[in-house]
């Protein structure tokens, strides 16, 4: 089944959630804060998205940690993305061994549509 991660506050989540119960796309979905996502399942996302994609870094929590200042290597992206959910970019869409981060309604169209 179809997994969306992400938090229930954030607009793209939200907008993710609605199109795919629009289009009657059957889904779970797992909110980061109250079931965190570990260096596993992240590192399971980095082998078919770009870390550059994942770790978000227009957001707040990018901003406070001034993660910028560190100049991180991907290995230090995967530690902080595990230890600190906030910062993978939202929604993560988990399906049939892939993985579309953010929303992007034509690639939802093109790919959840016709599986």
């Amino acid at each position: 089944m179809l997994k969306i991660f992400g938090i229930k506050n954030c607009d793209s989540v939200r907008k993710a959630v609605k199109f795919l119960k629009l289009h009657e796309v059957p889904f779970e979905f797992i909110d980061f804060k109250v079931t965190p996502v570990g260096e596993k399942k992240i590192r399971s996302w980095v082998e078919k998205a770009d870390i550059k994609t994942l770790f978000n870094t227009r957001g707040t929590t990018y901003r406070t940690l001034k993660l910028k200042e560190l100049d991180l290597d991907d290995e230090a992206k995967i530690e902080w993305l595990a230890k600190e959910n906030m910062l993978i970019k939202r929604p993560v869409i988990d399906f049939d061994g892939k993985v579309i981060i953010g929303y992007n309604e034509s690639e939802y169209l093109k790919t959840l549509l016709h599986r």
